[in-house]
């Protein structure tokens, strides 16, 4: 009987020492997001264990705008972030060293306005004379700078944009009347609509399909740890198709670190007015680019297509393939990914 008691407790001790040995190989990466369900993929992704079963130890850290992301990968405070389109851009048109290697969320912006204003702000013709929140280096500011441009508004004269530091500072000038309307993102306009305001105009209705937040890194880092960077991929893949598939327990996840009623939630993520993708979409980050310089949001003559990595993101779908042939996802996925990005085209009214 003794010894059939050691070694069972033999047993358990070289279970618990395997265990322990698998948790010390877990490779550590500090991701930064901030507050909204457009960055679920990094929430599904961490509740549904898919980070640890690349053998990655993932710890998040949420930030109030993009360019305080930035500034933490810019000094090594974070390995990733996944942080607007035009903020990383405006970092490297001055100077900073970044790579944009997959997606995580499209559209996802509007702009907000008290009723009595609604009407006027329909048409970007209208904007002219008005007082505009935005938050500063937020992707839906560039859109609406550049369809502004493309409406013969110069955004420097025709009107006055005013920069906030947060989506919830911006809301609270729209309903204080400090500022005529205010541009915001994904859930912020929804919570702005349970206070009495209204999302007049999306942005995906100014620039349809555009980026927004992509995955952006060092380049050094990229290139320093890529066999993680491959299965941090992997893994916001297979949290792609759990978003796709099970919506009641991926707004369940997303409660978790966006706290709004779980039907607005729903609405947020599922109603049409977000794209979720972790694809880097190459071509539509360079048409961003382009709009941005025509808009005068960024001086800069240096082609951006050398700080887009799409190789991390066709590793990891290979992966895949290669693990669940069957799988239609991956064969779809990967389909896109060789297929030419639709072409962005600005709506003027």
């Amino acid at each position: 009987m003794k010894r059939i008691i050691s070694l069972v407790l033999a047993l358990a001790l070289l279970a618990l020492s395997g265990l322990s040995a698998q948790a010390a190989e877990l490779h550590k990466l500090k991701v930064g997001h901030l507050p909204t369900s457009g960055h679920l993929l990094y929430f599904v992704a961490q509740e549904k264990g898919f980070f640890k079963q690349e053998g990655l130890d993932v710890q998040l850290y949420r930030f109030t705008n993009s360019g305080e992301g930035l500034t933490a990968i810019k000094t090594g405070k974070l390995d990733i972030g996944s942080f607007g389109t035009s903020a990383p851009l405006s970092f490297i048109a001055n100077g900073a060293d970044f790579t944009l290697f997959g997606g995580q969320m499209g559209e996802g912006h509007a702009l907000i306005a008290k009723p009595e204003n609604a009407a006027r702000f329909k048409d970007l013709k209208n904007y002219r004379g008005a007082t505009i929140g935005a938050i500063r280096l937020a992707t839906g500011d560039v859109v609406f700078r550049a369809a502004l441009h493309e409406a013969g508004l110069d955004w420097r004269k025709d009107l006055t944009i005013k920069e906030f530091d947060s989506p919830a500072a911006v809301q609270e000038a729209v309903k204080k009347g400090a500022v005529d309307a205010g541009l915001t993102w994904i859930p912020y306009y929804t919570m702005a609509e349970k206070q009495g305001l209204v999302a007049v105009k999306y942005s995906g209705d100014v620039i349809k399909s555009h980026t927004c937040c992509r995955q952006v890194a060092l380049t050094s880092t990229v290139k320093a740890r890529q066999a993680d960077f491959d299965k941090f991929m992997v893994a916001l893949l297979k949290a792609y198709r759990f978003y796709q598939g099970n919506r009641k327990e991926t707004v369940d996840i997303v409660s978790k670190y966006v706290q709004i009623d779980k039907a607005d939630l729903n609405r947020d993520i599922y109603g049409g007015h977000l794209l979720v993708s972790p694809d880097p979409h190459k071509k539509s980050i360079v048409q961003f680019w382009d709009f941005m310089k025509k808009a005068d949001y960024v001086k800069s003559k240096e082609p951006i297509e050398p700080h887009v990595n799409t190789d991390v993101y066709a590793r990891a779908l290979a992966t895949l393939v290669k693990r669940e042939p069957k799988e239609k996802l991956w064969v779809a996925l990967n389909k896109d990914f060789l297929a030419p990005d639709p072409s962005l085209h600005i709506n003027k009214h």
